[in-house]
């Protein structure tokens, strides 16, 4: 393959602007704020299942509150029944007075009874409050880190977007003058050795492998037209010859 030597180091400039490409999306994907932003997110979440788990166990213990102070007045309006009739001496046989006033007692300690369980769903209810109430500011805390996190990252993703939007405008203007069978040939050697197609040849090695020419290979370059495209005998990239090729 023949091409000009303007056209073969503008394949240095390519290599460049390629890697700065490279280099770029390599930033993009792994920037600190895309994983802080992950374990903020994940940690957010952690945090409305606790919310969602203290307001599930909330209307639970409304429900058996409420269950249990129903049963409470019941047992009061039972014991306030009965107090009236003893009150009111409509008790005429002391049997039944002492089954009545039995009764009573054994409703006043249901009622205590009862009193203590109201009590106790109180207090777990305001347990339970608590810990709704703390993760529910955590998460506003959570919300703003997150929120900083990814604007901070948006910035950088922003800054990192108009980088690459210049180095790829650059690239598209040194690719227009170089020639549709080089360009071919440069980006599927890009391709195959991890994004770089070209390199120089300097001081008798390829920059692209690092490995020096031989004598033989020197000699065989030396005697290759200008126009003439080389390659590396050992990565096959291609060799763009400059006034530091040690020729």
């Amino acid at each position: 393959m023949k091409a000009s030597p303007e056209a073969q180091l503008r394949l240095l400039e390519l290599a460049d602007l390629d890697t700065e490409l490279a280099r770029l999306d390599h930033r993009r994907r792994t920037l600190p704020e895309n994983a802080e932003y992950d374990r903020l997110a994940a940690h957010a979440a952690g945090i409305k299942d606790a919310i969602t788990m203290a307001e599930t166990e909330l209307s639970d213990l409304d429900r058996e509150q409420a269950r249990a102070e129903r049963d409470v007045e019941q047992v009061r309006v039972r014991i306030d029944r009965d107090r009236e009739r003893l009150d009111a001496g409509k008790v005429s046989s002391a049997r039944e007075l002492e089954s009545l006033q039995s009764e009573v007692e054994s409703l006043r300690r249901r009622q205590g009874d009862l009193e203590e369980v109201v009590l106790e769903l109180m207090e777990n209810r305001e347990t339970a409050q608590e810990r709704r109430d703390e993760a529910a500011a955590e998460a506003e805390n959570a919300a703003s880190s997150t929120a900083e996190v990814a604007a901070r990252r948006d910035a950088a993703l922003a800054e990192i977007g108009a980088q690459a939007e210049k180095a790829a405008a650059r690239r598209a203007s040194v690719a227009s003058g170089v020639p549709d069978e080089l360009l071919a040939l440069y980006d599927k050697l890009r391709e195959q050795h991890g994004g770089v197609g070209a390199a120089m040849l300097r001081r008798g090695s390829c920059e692209g492998c690092h490995v020096s020419m031989s004598t033989v290979d020197l000699n065989a370059i030396r005697a290759a037209a200008p126009d003439e495209v080389v390659r590396c005998e050992e990565c096959r990239r291609i060799l763009v010859r400059t006034a530091e090729s040690g020729l």
